[in-house]
């Protein structure tokens, strides 16, 4: 039993080497630490390849702004837009009240009682009115 049977099964000696062997995060956290002490400091400005891109961070700044801008303006007009409807439902109930007061006010009864008030000398009529109807005229042109 010195051989393993299994021909695809490493020999326990390999993996305690893999395991042993120190991994490299230590190293990318450290290019991490480099990247933000670059940023933090403004070193990285003065690099040739900012530089060639500078063009292209002012377009996206440009487009950031723009986009900052745009959102403003849309909460704007959506506030105007509220505004504008509400006053459109306030102006839509002051009409609703004032052609009902209308309608009440307008009846031949109430018409009678304010004139009664007024004392103008003007009543109702008790007589029931009469219809006028008028016959068309056939009248014809006589030829000389």
């Amino acid at each position: 039993m010195g051989k393993p049977v299994n021909k695809l099964k490493e020999p326990a000696t390999a993996v305690e080497e893999k395991i042993q062997e120190p991994k490299k995060k230590p190293e990318k956290s450290n290019n991490v630490m480099r990247s933000v002490a670059s940023v933090v400091s403004g070193s990285f400005l003065s690099k040739e390849t900012t530089i060639k891109n500078l063009p292209f961070i002012f377009f996206l700044s440009f487009l950031a702004i723009c986009y900052i801008a745009n959102g403003y303006y849309a909460d704007d007009q959506v506030r105007k837009v509220n505004r504008l409807n509400n006053e459109i439902k306030e102006l839509r109930t002051q009409y609703i009240v004032a052609k009902d007061s209308l309608v009440i006010k307008s009846k031949q009864t109430e018409i009678a009682k304010v004139l009664a008030k007024q004392q103008t000398g003007i009543k109702e009529s008790v007589v029931p009115p009469k219809k006028i109807v008028i016959k068309a005229a056939t009248t014809e042109l006589k030829k000389d």
